[in-house]
């Protein structure tokens, strides 16, 4: 079974990102071929500073590795060092219907808000057809919020064989993968960058603990009674703290005489404890560019080498010679 996963390098990976995707896709790549992708090309819709997408990208790579992903279980490389990609972006264009795209919604979402949609946003979906498509996907895991975009490409797929008459693109099948983990931001609501609200995987131990510090809390008093369920720190706390670890702070909560300041010390020792594994060898790679640089470069290559075959039956479908 082939998995296939990207993730947009458009910021700093946190704890949201973790919990709420990475750690799941990473627990996919022992399967028969896997590809992870860092889909620069997507980044390009909303960062528009060269050297900004450059150090999200490396950023992007590092912490991928640092966090587990295997390179001898999976190609990991970005999505411009596969020029096969753009080329069938352009042979499925040819064949996907304007009202197909036009009902996205990251495309409706935008126009709906009045902010201006360029048309690399309204052919969003084609690329991200492009990028499943092209290595014979069998599954690719998503949220529940992607799973359109999975449809999207099926309906693509669906409509170039029939066009053709051949079945020249096999048809995938969205993982929706649920995550049970509640990861709440700062002030309580999902953790998102668009909320400025997170809290970075490996920033440094000084300014994780500060935004800790920050979270948002109620103004009960240290020796009164507190809810844990009802607390943002506590619910944080859950993701790193075995259901021991749990019911020991939740008794701490409800017996009163401490304060939330003992609470997010405790949260920041899990966390810390948690991803250190993790920092070390983010660190360790950091010191080794040329090492992540082969990685990316060998699964390009890998990607490539699959994604050849596909663009080939592709082009013989539509007319064209085989790629040189």
């Amino acid at each position: 079974m082939k998995v296939l996963s990207g993730i947009q390098p458009t910021g700093r990976f946190h704890w949201g990102n973790y919990f709420g995707a990475i750690r799941q896709y990473i627990d996919l790549q022992s399967n028969e071929q896997a590809f992870y992708f860092i889909a620069d090309y997507h980044a390009l819709t909303t960062v528009r500073k060269p050297d900004e997408l450059k150090g999200y990208v490396k950023d992007a790579a590092l912490d991928l590795l640092a966090l587990g992903l295997d390179p001898a279980q999976a190609s990991l490389f970005r999505q411009s060092d596969v020029p096969e990609i753009p080329e069938l972006t352009w042979l499925l264009m040819t064949v996907t219907q304007m009202h197909l795209l036009e009902k996205c919604v990251s495309y409706k979402d935008k126009k709906e808000r009045g902010i201006a949609a360029d048309a690399g946003l309204f052919t969003y979906p084609v690329l991200m057809a492009a990028d499943i498509l092209l290595y014979d996907s069998d599954v690719v895991p998503v949220g529940v919020d992607q799973v359109q975009h999975i449809e999207v490409t099926r309906d693509i797929a669906q409509r170039f064989n029939r066009t053709y008459e051949v079945e020249a693109l096999k048809l995938p099948t969205a993982k929706v993968v649920e995550s049970s983990a509640k990861v709440p931001g700062l002030d309580g609501e999902k953790m998102s960058k668009s909320y400025d609200n997170t809290i970075e995987l490996f920033d440094t131990p000084k300014r994780t603990k500060k935004r800790i510090n920050s979270i948002k809390t109620d103004s009960t008093a240290v020796e009164d009674s507190k809810d844990p369920e009802s607390c943002s720190v506590f619910d944080l706390y859950k993701l790193f703290a075995t259901q021991d670890q749990q019911n020991e702070l939740a008794a701490k909560y409800r017996a009163g005489g401490m304060g939330y300041g003992e609470a997010k010390k405790t949260l920041y020792e899990a966390a810390m404890d948690y991803f250190g594994e993790a920092r070390q060898r983010r660190e360790q790679l950091e010191k080794d560019p040329d090492t992540v640089e082969d990685i990316l470069r060998q699964g390009a290559r890998q990607a490539r080498d699959v994604g050849r075959v596909v663009l080939d039956r592709v082009r013989s479908a539509c007319g064209l010679t085989a790629a040189n």
